[in-house]
């Protein structure tokens, strides 16, 4: 019985064995057609979406090429990017001049787009609807191009999306409300559109919003309470739109933001008190509306605000006294009366109140203020003692009389044997000649740190602790009438001026010995020299160095744009510009300087250093404020490769034009990190726009000042992709379009 059994069994199991084996192959036949079938599907996809894009007629250089081969993968064309399987990932296509229509582009042959980059190609036609199918798109950019219609709807279904912008175009009808899908977005820029309607309240559903730019449309009603809930946002842009009604208070809640801008609307009411709460605020401009009130004193107690704009509205009362230290400020066309607070007159023009007819005080274009107003205690203290002991005050101001004469008869008498002229300002009066020689020893060789066009400069340690710079005329240079001319010249235009980047003149002396200017002392010296110094130059950080060209840009924009008249420094270069022990940088030596006449030609000899100087002063000989901003775009470039810009410059029609931009920074720093190197692409750009060779092609100062002072949209383009053509590219058109914030 057991042998049958066992004799049964063994048939069964082979059977069995046999047919696992069977079925194992088919197991492996099976998954061997699947890779191929996978295999297939994704060459079948690559060569979809090369013939698609091909179709659109944006990589004509690929035409022949593509024709021959089928359309194989499209990986390696300009501007695409692909995933490990061959499907592609990013199309960056920005300013490439491609014309033509969005619906060439057919977005179902690319489900695994990540990045879209269109910008600036001249584009025509509407946004399609089957943008929408792009599911796993992050960043889309379509600005600056000539869309039309309305956003499609559609765009809520791309609930990936973190960075949104159709900025630049003809885009009409309203904001969609289907916007508020948009969970992941960062950045949303709409601007320089033709957008009405108001603004949805669902937008507060956009919690993780940084960026919100709607400026330059036609969108109407008020500013909803919603924006409220943006905690994240750290720029927010409204300006010249149709906006009405008054300033939410819950922009208080913003305590993130550090831009905010809300210009050129009908907005009423007061300046909302919360706005103190917005702690990292540095830009505030709330310009040409019809808002009413006072300005609240909290606002100058914003550590970090930089610039206040108030101008032409309805504002009332005395301007508040925290205001003064704001850097860059404007209340101008206003209701303000009063006094205008002591110290203003020190950091801002008159231009900065125009319009405020019943101010008075600190500049001449306002009535001096009356005197005995200030309290009914005043009054007293200041009249009754005069009518009560005027016998003695008689006395008093008799023996001072005499004092005084007595101390100007030995002014007088000192004034004869040190100097035909000595003033002095900015110190307590106690400085004087003697102390000057002194502190160097009769300019002795040892005190000597520089040595200038007509000149030498000398550190001086006064007895009071003060250390200031001596500019000195050399012996011969002084009995030079041409360079007695650049002294007195530098002299008059220092008088003149007070910006903080531009270096401080404490006083002069006029001497049939000697002739010498007092300078505020810069510690680290010219930013020729620390650039030319590793130790020195590796310190000059990134940050730093974007900083410098900043406040270059800033000193240069108030000489041009708000001194009157227009101050002209001719001799723009690195040796100029001096650095204080922050390595923070002042425009110095203004012996060249030119205050230009619009009644004449202002033609003049050739002045500046060799490899700064504009190339139409070679031919025209006059002088214009475009010579300076060539001049600060050779700096630029200086500061950020850390040497003269010389051999780019000159071959930059050659092959140079394809070197990437990182590849031309200072190699003694380590590469800038994403947030910094937005800040050099944007230096660059601008620095390259002021080196057009043509004059009325070149930028004004004061543009390139509020580009620096505006806030930027997040770069996500790495320097090592940004080549100088393209840098250039960019550069002819900001050139020729004008600054986005000018």
């Amino acid at each position: 019985m057991a042998t049958t059994s066992i004799s049964i069994s063994i048939p069964i199991l082979t059977i069995w064995a046999i047919w696992i084996l069977l079925c194992g192959k088919c197991l492996d036949n099976a998954l061997q057609q699947l890779v191929v079938a996978a295999s297939g599907s994704s060459h079948a996809l690559q060569l979809k979406q090369a013939k698609a894009l091909q179709e659109t007629g944006w990589w004509p250089s690929t035409t022949h090429a593509q024709a021959s081969s089928n359309y194989s993968s499209a990986c390696h064309w300009d501007g695409i990017t692909c995933n490990a399987d061959g499907s592609i990932t990013t199309i960056d296509r920005f300013y490439q001049g491609l014309g033509g229509q969005l619906i060439k582009l057919n977005f179902s042959f690319f489900p695994n787009l990540v990045s879209l980059n269109l910008s600036m190609n001249f584009l025509t036609g509407c946004i399609p609807l089957e943008i929408g199918m792009l599911k796993n798109l992050v960043y889309l950019r379509l600005s600056y191009n000539m869309l039309v219609g309305s956003i499609p709807s559609t765009l809520g279904h791309l609930i990936n999306l973190e960075y949104l912008d159709l900025g630049g175009n003809q885009i009409n009808g309203s904001i969609p409300l289907e916007i508020w899908m948009l969970k992941n977005l960062t950045s949303l820029y709409l601007s320089s559109n033709m957008l009405v309607g108001p603004i949805p309240s669902t937008l507060g559903h956009l919690i993780n919003l940084e960026y919100l730019d709607f400026s330059q449309n036609q969108i109407n009603g008020s500013i909803p309470l919603e924006i409220g809930m943006l905690k994240n946002l750290t720029l927010l842009y409204l300006s010249s739109n149709m906006l009405v009604g008054p300033i939410p208070s819950t922009l208080g809640h913003l305590i993130n933001l550090e831009y905010l801008v809300l210009r050129q609307n009908k907005i009423n009411g007061s300046i909302p008190p919360e706005i103190e709460m917005l702690k990292d605020l540095s830009y505030l401009n709330l310009s040409q509306n019809f808002i009413s009130g006072e300005i609240p004193s909290a606002l100058g107690m914003i550590a970090p605000l930089y610039t206040l704009d108030l101008s032409y509205n309805n504002l009332t009362g005395n301007i508040p006294s925290s205001l003064t230290g704001i850097h860059r400020l404007n209340l101008s066309h206003n209701s303000l009366e009063g006094q205008i607070p002591d110290g203003y007159a020190l950091y801002h023009t008159s231009h900065t109140l125009n319009g405020n007819k019943d101010l008075c005080g600190q500049f001449k274009i306002f009535p001096p203020c009356p005197k005995g107003k200030k309290s009914i205690i005043t009054e007293i203290e200041t009249f009754v003692p005069i009518s009560i002991f005027l016998g003695f005050l008689f006395i008093g101001g008799g023996i001072f009389l005499s004092r005084y004469m007595f101390k100007k008869n030995q002014i007088e008498s000192r004034g004869s044997k040190n100097g035909n002229i000595f003033s002095i300002w900015n110190y307590d009066g106690h400085i004087a000649y003697e102390d000057i020689i002194e502190a160097t020893e009769d300019f002795d060789i040892r005190y000597c740190i520089g040595t200038g066009g007509y000149g030498s400069v000398y550190r001086a340690k006064l007895p009071s602790g003060n250390v200031v710079a001596l500019k000195k005329l050399h012996q011969r240079e002084a009995e030079n009438l041409g360079f007695y001319k650049s002294f007195i010249n530098e002299v008059r235009v220092l008088t003149e001026i007070r910006h903080r980047n531009i270096v401080k003149l404490h006083g002069f002396c006029v001497h049939k010995g000697c002739k010498f200017l007092i300078y505020e002392y810069m510690e680290r010296g010219s930013l020729f020299c620390v650039l030319r110094n590793v130790d020195e130059a590796m310190e000059l950080d990134w940050s730093k160095r974007v900083n410098i060209i900043k406040g270059t840009a800033h000193a240069l924009s108030y000489m041009h744009h708000e001194c009157i008249p227009t101050i002209v420094h001719r001799d723009i270069s690195s040796n100029n510009i001096l650095l204080n022990s922050e390595f923070q940088g002042f425009i110095s030596d203004f012996g060249t300087a030119k205050l230009l006449d619009p009644d004449s030609s202002n033609q003049t000899l050739v002045a500046g250093t060799y490899g700064y100087i504009a190339p139409e002063f070679a031919y025209t000989m006059t002088v214009t404020a475009k010579c300076d901003v060539y001049s600060f775009g050779v700096v630029a470039l200086e500061v950020l490769m850390g040497r003269h810009p010389g051999e780019l410059l000159s071959s930059l029609s050659s092959s140079s034009q394809n070197m990437m931009l990182n590849e031309i920074l200072d190699q003694r720093l380590p590469p800038p990190n994403r947030l910094i190197g937005q800040e050099i692409l944007l230096v660059a750009t601008i620095a390259f726009a002021c080196l057009h060779t043509q004059p009325k092609s070149r930028p004004l100062m004061k543009c390139v000042s509020q580009e620096f002072l505006s806030p930027r949209k997040p770069n996500v383009i790495p320097l090592t992709r940004v080549s100088l053509l393209q840098l250039r590219k960019q550069a002819s058109y900001v050139a020729g379009s004008g600054f986005a914030y000018c």
